[in-house]
């Protein structure tokens, strides 16, 4: 796997950057397009983790000859499955449940091999917000942070200042664990140049994130 090219299976901004923090740029950008609606009954850890490997086999399948990554972050209060706030009204309710409780992010991550292999994490971190009344969800909203974001908010923007307390990786929370995905690239061998972060990050193939 060392001298495959690296191929990021997700449009995500945060993801391409969190992996340029630590150096690693990827060849190419293909944003896979799978079905993610949640299997009934099916937990938050559960989902996170397929999703994942169900980016990263599409995009194998295009590219055989690559190394492709592929991350899927889920936000969870319980058993329930808080995906992307798409609106207003999904984004103050998913807010609402958050608030004055602790919630988890999983994040699924998954590397597949020019050789078929397949390699798989699943990180764990729990978030705990403080209590928000009607102003605070509103001003939050008017920033429109939580568009397009898993529980309806991006942690590094201004929803950290409701943020009491993390256990776990917070770059987990923002979209990647870096040290998990940097020990699971280590382990399966593949090697990169490192690159400076002011360099153009790789264009975008597809719609999905």
């Amino acid at each position: 796997m060392s001298g495959a090219p690296l191929i990021l299976a997700s449009a995500s901004l945060r993801r391409r950057e969190l992996l340029e923090q630590i150096g690693v740029t990827p060849s190419e950008i293909i944003a896979a397009d799978i079905n993610e609606t949640p299997a009934p009954g099916e937990t938050p850890r559960a989902y996170a983790l397929r999703l994942a490997q169900g980016k990263a086999a599409v995009v194998a399948s295009m590219r055989k000859e690559a190394c492709v990554l592929a991350a899927d972050t889920v936000v969870a209060v319980g058993r329930r499955i808080l995906q992307k706030a798409e609106n207003e009204e999904t984004a103050h309710t998913f807010l609402s449940l958050l608030s004055g409780r602790s919630h988890r992010v999983y994040t699924g991550i998954a590397l597949a091999g020019p050789e078929e292999s397949l390699r798989t994490r699943i990180v764990e971190t729990r978030v705990k917000v403080r209590y928000l009344d009607n102003a605070d969800i509103k001003n939050y909203i008017a920033t429109e942070e939580w568009r397009d974001k898993a529980g309806g908010y991006a942690i590094q923007g201004h929803f950290a200042a409701h943020i009491i307390s993390i256990i776990g990786s917070y770059s987990n929370v923002v979209g990647l664990p870096l040290y998990e995905t940097w020990n699971l690239l280590k382990g399966a061998g593949w090697r990169h140049v490192l690159r400076d972060a002011s360099n153009t990050l790789p264009s975008v193939t597809g719609s999905s994130g």
